[in-house]
């Protein structure tokens, strides 16, 4: 059980890196004409306007098309992970049904599983003769895994709807009041700051960008902040206490600066290696607290939100967005320094077996 698991997250953050590179580009042909909009008085872009608005407004719609390709393009990676080539046609259709029944994320995730994992057991129990080998992945495996695919889709899309709506909801409400707000944003910094670029990490910063489909903008806004601290946080502090690093770690730190500005959590990764077990909770605690200030300050989006430091200009209250990176970069920079000298090589005082960190 725990070798399929183990697998089975493999196949999902195949999917998920296949899907970043698309939903961060879709996610800024969205914003970048809101902004232009927004600096010539047009609140919203709508199909009635005119001229160069008009042009704004389609070229926008290119970039919402993308965004409503997330489930589709997970789905078909997340098969084609399992199964190559002959499941990717099961996932993609499994991904498009997930968003054309209201399953959503989950919905394109189970799809993609059942689709992939049914041509393979196929291509295992299958044989034909050798002259109809071309038949196999051409008609047989396809026509396998998505008739699969589509019976699975049509008798689980209620419940799966029912979930994904019922999550949406949940962070509607969750978004709309003051206290709420802020208890997601400390769950959502926590979930960045754990694994740097990880399965905790991707599942919070995917799930946030999933909710962009049903235009809930806000829980984007805390993971975009909480992934700029952990990198900047290694920065400040070797920059400020650089007898507590080693040569290479210090130089390491110069370009955390840099992932910092653009929004790269893996960035922290080498600083954290040196004593997980220490570093893994300030990360956790500093990205939570950044993500926590910034709701507290009442930093939301009406716009698809970018990452990145720059990412507040598309922010309401942008000073509270920069505010909260600052104090998360800060808390695991002083923390950090204090109970841990990074001179030292990293996981020396601990067994391969102590713990278990996957940065896929």
């Amino acid at each position: 059980m725990k070798k399929f698991l183990i697998e089975a997250r493999g196949h999902l953050m195949t999917g998920i890196g296949y899907m970043l590179p698309m939903i961060i580009g879709a996610s800024l042909v969205v914003a970048i004409p809101q902004l232009i909009a927004l600096a010539m008085g047009i609140q919203q872009l709508t199909p009635e306007l005119q001229g160069f608005p008009h042009f704004l407004y389609e070229f926008q719609q290119v970039g919402w098309g993308g965004i409503g390709l997330v489930n589709t393009v997970l789905g078909g990676f997340v098969a084609y992970s399992i199964a190559n080539k002959p499941g990717l046609a099961a996932g993609l259709i499994g991904g498009a049904a997930a968003t054309a029944t209201q399953a959503g994320f989950l919905g394109a995730v189970v799809y993609a599983f059942i689709g992939g994992y049914l041509v393979r057991w196929a291509m295992s129990v299958i044989h034909v003769p050798e002259q109809y080998q071309a038949v196999m992945p051409n008609v047989i495996l396809p026509l396998i895994a998505t008739v699969g695919v589509a019976l699975v889709a049509t008798l689980l899309a209620g419940p799966l709807s029912a979930i994904n709506l019922a999550i949406i909801d949940w962070l509607t409400t969750m978004c709309q009041s003051d206290t709420n707000r802020i208890i997601m944003a400390l769950v959502l910094g926590g979930m960045i700051g754990f694994d740097m670029g990880g399965p905790v990490n991707k599942a919070a910063w995917t799930a946030t960008n999933a909710m962009m489909l049903s235009g809930i903008y806000i829980p984007c806004v805390y993971t975009n902040l909480a992934i700029c601290i952990p990198p900047l946080g290694y920065a400040i502090a070797a920059t400020l206490r650089k007898d507590r690093f080693s040569e290479e770690l210090r130089g390491a730190a110069a370009g955390n600066w840099i992932m910092s500005f653009i929004g790269i959590t893996e960035g922290a990764i080498p600083f954290t290696l040196v004593k997980p077990l220490v570093l893994i909770p300030i990360n956790v605690i500093g990205s939570a607290l950044g993500a926590g200030v910034a709701a507290a300050f009442g930093t939301i989006a009406e716009i698809p939100p970018l990452g990145g430091w720059y990412g507040c200009v598309t922010m309401i209250n942008p000073l509270g967005y920069l505010l909260g990176i600052a104090i998360g970069g800060l808390f695991i920079a002083f923390f950090s320094t204090l109970l841990v000298d990074f001179t030292q090589d990293a996981t020396t005082d601990m067994d391969e077996d102590d713990i278990e960190i996957s940065f896929e």
